[in-house]
């Protein structure tokens, strides 16, 4: 048997399958998540009332190779899973507070990461990506993948060929066809991702260009030409959306806005022919987003 990933999810799961004994020391694990890190063998065996082998046992039938296996299993599990396994938050605001809970966090967010911008990395990064032959936005996980696309489709209208990838395997193929002219763009609120952090090192291998969106410090900030760092607190409310991917895009906006107005002429016609493009759709002249 596999060690799980969830190891609290596959504790209840088990439930009926463990001995009866087991089932005891399951049941105190459940009841005890925040100090079972801080016990013993001896410590859980006591408690629960059963013998110290019945505890080993039931960290192998867990799927684990011992009890010392279980424990960091466990304390990985339970740093990420204390937030969502409480009550949660009682309060169940009307309409018109949730609209404002939620659009003031996005506004703090977004005044706080613009005070964080750094002005000369801005203009490097516009710099490189209004010259660009073409650029590969990447991200992986739902957020920084989602920005990424939205960072391709910010960048075709203004006539520079640009894609997005949220495959690592694509990725790292995308970047290995890169040479001096293009650029990898990636994007990771963590910037931790190993296929990022792979795919840049490929494309720099070859002479592309590489700009990250990222935390502040991370490896990915390290390990590109041009960073764009900043450092978002996420809302401990946990029922509320990320802000940062928000972020993100306001920076891709600013990014955008910044390359076509260094291309005027170009970007121009461009949006001119996208915009006539979809006239016959809805027989509609007046001033409208692009695209949409």
């Amino acid at each position: 048997m596999n060690r799980p990933i969830d190891l609290i999810s596959s504790i209840r799961q088990l439930e009926g399958i463990f001995s009866k004994r087991e089932q005891l020391v399951a049941d105190f694990v459940l009841s005890n998540l925040e100090e079972i890190s801080w016990l013993s063998q001896n410590d859980i065996a006591k408690a629960a009332e059963v013998s110290v082998a019945t505890v080993n046992r039931f960290c192998v039938t867990l799927g684990c190779e011992g009890f010392r296996d279980f424990k960091i299993t466990l304390a990985q599990s339970v740093a990420v899973s204390l937030q969502y396994l409480g009550g949660g938050s009682r309060e169940n605001p009307e309409t018109h507070q949730l609209v404002t809970q939620v659009f003031g966090a996005l506004i703090d967010t977004l005044n706080l990461a613009s005070s964080q911008l750094d002005s000369e990395a801005i203009q490097q990064a516009i710099d490189v990506l209004a010259d660009a032959r073409r650029i590969a936005f990447i991200g992986v996980g739902g957020g920084s993948a989602n920005v990424a696309r939205e960072g391709a489709n910010r960048f075709f209208r203004l006539g520079i060929p640009a894609e997005s990838h949220a495959d690592g395997y694509l990725q790292r193929m995308v970047a290995s066809t890169f040479a001096s002219g293009d650029v990898v763009f990636a994007i990771s609120s963590s910037g931790q991702a190993a296929e990022l952090l792979d795919s840049v090192t490929i494309a720099r291998q070859y002479g592309a260009q590489t700009i990250s969106l990222t935390r502040v410090g991370s490896d990915l900030a390290s390990a590109t030409d041009i960073t764009i760092q900043v450092d978002m607190p996420e809302d401990q409310d946990i029922y509320k959306p990320s802000a940062s991917r928000l972020v993100f895009m306001a920076i891709l906006d600013v990014l955008a806005a910044g390359a076509a107005r260094r291309r005027p002429e170009k970007v121009k016609e461009y949006l001119r022919r996208i915009r006539t493009s979809l006239v016959s759709l809805s027989n509609d002249t007046a001033p409208k987003p692009i695209g949409d």
